[in-house]
């Protein structure tokens, strides 16, 4: 789902969204859609069916989107004159979730006998549609060749979902949940597309490396830093394959996403990707050390046949003899081609920047992000970060804390660059 950002960082500030609301059951995700986007920083207003206003009340919208809705043609509006046609000349982008197969099939034909369709008519921003029906209405060739013709118009569809409906059984007509709804708006509206037809591999997570089946060696790294490089490429509008270690989160949408859980899997589907990418951003934190030779059973914490108990003075002692793993980074950058673009990070606990020039240095990478795990706010498990750029070319760039796509951006910042640079031998 999207980051979190500081009260200072607004990553829709400026942006004029225009949220539609069906008359579907899902409307009442939409209050969900339109909290996120005032979060984001967005001024949003909320355009309502007739049919919408009786499954949600328009002051709800009105609370969370600090403006007045939009319900009726012929209801003046506190602010505007034709307040359908002014908001839509201004929107940057609306958005009608839910969009229900009669909205759908409206939008069309061009009829426009309300005040969403009517603004829709309007509207010359980009339009993104949420869908939420009945399988069986999604199903019909009605639906299917309304959508398709949304399509052919440049529109987004996204969704909708396999899952439970309000029938009480399960099928494909669920409206997609809100933050990926506020993800593929996010995509379409961010102000960057320096990354148009590149394909960007980013790592992310811990590897684990097993002692015993239910014991491993691993770190505290949650996955946030290489999630948000994954995504923010997406925004920028590359292709992206994430290669992810074992983690909680949830995959940023419309990224090819690899699972792996050791550093020698993860070296594997590195190598396999390499010859196919522009750039690799490297933002996983890859276990340093593993087993020699881990258990294939349960390592028990007394010998067999030794009595229980004892304190931990006391206690059987265990010694694991370990060996250092693959070094996935420097061995990409022994195999990578001619442009491109080879970004490393450091995670260190003292001596930052002498440590990171030096890792610069020892793995032949373009770009080092450093990053003082020690500082508050900026370790691992955070939503922020700050780091300093190195750059095999002598930049240097110090980023404050920062929400990690902040930080995300201003490396992909510098990689573009690189990338739009002459190759290099």
């Amino acid at each position: 789902m999207e980051g979190k950002y500081l009260p200072d960082e607004q990553p829709l500030g400026g942006r004029t969204i225009l949220v539609g609301v069906s008359g579907g059951i899902a409307a009442y995700k939409a209050v969900d859609v339109v909290r996120r986007l005032a979060r984001l920083g967005a001024d949003v207003h909320v355009v309502m069916t007739r049919a919408a206003t009786r499954l949600v009340g328009p002051a709800t919208f009105r609370e969370l989107s600090y403006n007045p809705v939009i319900t009726d043609l012929f209801e003046p509006h506190p602010r505007v004159v034709m307040s359908h046609v002014t908001l839509a000349r201004k929107a940057d982008l609306l958005c009608i979730a839910p969009a229900t197969a009669d909205v759908i099939a409206k939008m069309a034909a061009g009829i426009a006998d309300d005040a969403l369709t009517t603004t829709y008519l309007a509207c010359r921003a980009p339009v993104l549609l949420a869908p939420a029906m009945n399988d069986a209405m999604w199903e019909h060739p009605a639906t299917q060749e309304n959508v398709g013709r949304l399509r052919a118009r440049g529109h987004v569809v996204v969704g909708p979902a396999h899952g439970p409906l309000a029938t009480g059984h399960e099928g494909r007509g669920r409206m997609e949940e809100p933050h990926r709804i506020v993800e593929e708006v996010r995509c379409l509206l961010h102000p960057v597309k320096d990354l148009l037809g590149r394909r960007i591999l980013v790592t992310a997570g811990p590897t684990r490396e097993p002692l015993d089946p239910v014991r491993f060696l691993s770190n505290r790294s949650s996955g946030k830093m290489g999630y948000a490089v994954a995504r923010m490429a997406r925004y920028r509008g590359a292709s992206v394959v994430l290669v992810s270690g074992p983690t909680w989160l949830e995959p940023p949408a419309g990224v090819e996403v690899v699972r792996v859980e050791t550093a020698e899997q993860m070296q594997a589907a590195c190598h396999q990707w390499l010859p196919e990418v522009d750039a690799v951003v490297m933002a996983a934190a890859v276990a340093d050390f593993r087993a020699v030779s881990p258990s294939e059973a349960k390592i028990k914490r007394e010998a067999d046949g030794a009595p229980g108990g004892g304190d931990a003075a006391g206690g059987r002692r265990l010694l694991l003899e370990l060996v250092a793993v693959p070094d996935i980074l420097a061995s990409l950058a022994q195999r990578r081609r001619p442009g491109q673009v080879l970004v490393g990070f450091a995670a260190e606990t003292g001596r930052l920047e002498d440590l990171a020039r030096e890792k610069l240095r020892r793995k032949g990478v373009d770009l080092i992000v450093a990053n003082d795990v020690t500082r508050p706010g900026a370790g691992f498990e955070s939503e922020t970060n700050a780091a300093i750029l190195l750059g095999a070319d002598g930049t240097r760039t110090e980023v404050p804390l920062v929400a990690k796509e902040s930080l995300a951006d201003r490396i992909l910042d510098w990689v573009a660059a690189r990338l739009a640079g002459p190759a290099r031998d």
